[in-house]
This record gives structure tokens, C-alpha cells and sequence, in this order.
């Protein structure tokens, strides 16, 4: 009998900013799927690392700042040495920063894009690279948002951010599906996070946020971790520029 296509057993997951909520929810979920997973940021995700060791799979932890895309040969290079080699890229690492369009900064525009969109394509061009060197594929889920769709207000650089996340998935798509790589966004909807937390304490806007969403609640990050195993498998070899929302039903409305 052939393994489940949603096997990820033997597999290694490179997952930035796994410390805390959507990272960490999906670190999870690829470990529960059979993957080890490598972990990137700047402190030490001993919460992630508990919940991966406690489903027998391994994990390595690499010390990283994604502020600048200077670390990104670094980070394939120390997760390829800890575990062996990277097959699933999850580009996961965001910021957020919230002001009027009259007043925002220029450090408020470059903070966010920096991490949200330079380094995300600088760490999948390394990735890449790997994988065409060796002469195989891989994985790439890039996490999109539902401002990869809509406007939003007071947050400029996030949304310019996250729409160049879904152009850039379409666009390493098309130049490497031919040599195997898959190259695919979820875009999560509201959930539960420390970016969503002046959201979820403002009455008036929790409200009118959760009269919005068909399923009536917030997303938890557990809900993303489906869509992540699902886009790292290969039940998803012949998907390529897919964006999936996992947002509760918001884009249907």
C-alpha cells in the first residue's frame, strides 16, 4: 500500500518566524506530518522546538535576524548542516506597522517590506538554488494575507507588502516549475496573533471584524496547518502559483 501523498516523513521544513502563533502553528502541523523542522529567528522558539521533539520528529533551531536579506545564505546553509538538507521552504516571518498614510515614516515602509518581501525572495532564491544545484525540486509556501487582495487602512507597507508576496509567488511559479519547484501562498484571514492584538482589544472593530467573517470567529493557528501540509506534500506536485485563503469565509463575502 503507497504512503498517504500528505506523508511528509524524511522531509525537512525551513519555517521563519516559527517562535509564536502562525509560524509555530505550522511548524506543528509539518512536524505531525513526518517533518523535521528548522526553525530561523532572532530568539530561541523553546515552545515550538517542545511541541515538534514531543511528535518524535527533529528540530534545529537557526539564529537569525530576516530584518536584511544579509543572513539568507547563512540560514539555508545552518539549517542544511543541522538536518541534512531543506525540502519545504515556509516563508512565514512578518511585521507589521500601523499609521495614517498622511504620517507614515519611511522607517515604517522600509522595516516591513524588508522583512515581509526582500527577504522572503532572497531566502527562496537561495533555497532555490540549492535545489537546481543538486538537480531537484522543493517546496516553497509563501504566506500571503488577505491584503494580498484588499486595501486595508493605516497600513500601508503591510499591504504593499503583501501584494508583492502573491505577484512574487506567481512569478517563481512560472520561472521554476519547470525544474520541479512548487511555488505556492496561503493567505490567512484574521487570526488570533500578537500583529492582530490592537484589533482583537478594539470593541468596535472586533465586532465589526467578526460580523464579517462567515464562521464567526477568529482563525487559530492550528487552522493553517491543513493548507501548509497540504502545499508541502506531494498532493500538491502539480500546483503552482495557487493562492489558498484559510480566513473563515471573509473573501466569499
Amino acid at each position: 500500500m503507497s504512503a498517504s501523498p500528505f506523508d511528509l516523513t524524511g522531509k525537512v521544513a525551513l519555517v521563519t518566524g516559527a517562535n509564536t502563533g502562525l509560524g509555530q502553528g505550522i511548524a506543528v502541523a509539518l512536524a505531525a506530518a513526518g517533518a523535521d523542522i528548522a526553525a530561523v529567528g532572532r530568539s530561541k522558539p523553546d515552545a515550538t522546538q517542545a511541541e515538534v521533539e514531543k511528535l518524535g520528529r527533529r528540530f534545529a533551531w537557526v539564529e537569525a535576524s530576516l530584518d536584511t536579506h544579509a543572513p539568507v545564505d547563512e540560514v539555508v546553509r545552518g539549517a542544511t548542516d543541522a538536518l541534512g538538507g531543506i525540502d519545504i521552504l515556509v516563508n512565514n516571518a512578518g511585521t507589521i506597522r500601523r499609521n495614517d498614510a498622511l504620517d507614515f515614516t519611511e522607517d515604517d515602509w522600509d522595516a516591513v517590506m524588508g522583512v515581509n518581501l526582500k527577504t522572503l525572495f532572497f531566502l527562496s532564491q537561495a533555497a532555490a538554488r540549492g535545489w537546481v544545484a543538486a538537480g531537484r525540486g522543493g517546496k516553497i509556501v509563501n504566506i500571503a494575507s488577505l491584503l494580498s487582495f484588499q486595501g486595508g487602512i493605516r497600513v500601508a507597507s503591510y499591504t504593499a507588502s503583501k501584494s508583492g508576496v502573491l505577484g512574487l509567488t506567481r512569478l517563481l511559479a512560472n520561472e521554476w516549475a519547470a525544474k520541479g519547484i512548487n511555488v505556492n501562498a496561503i493567505a490567512p484571514g484574521y487570526f488570533s496573533t500578537n500583529n492582530t492584538e490592537a484589533l482583537r482589544s478594539d470593541e468596535a472593530r472586533n465586532k465589526s471584524i467578526l460580523e464579517r467573517i462567515p464562521a464567526g470567529r477568529w482563525g487559530e493557528a492550528s487552522d493553517l496547518g491543513g493548507a501548509a501540509v497540504f502545499l508541502s506534500s506531494s498532493a500538491a506536485d502539480y500546483v503552482h502559483g495557487a493562492v489558498l485563503p484559510v480566513d473563515g469565509g471573509w473573501l466569499a463575502r
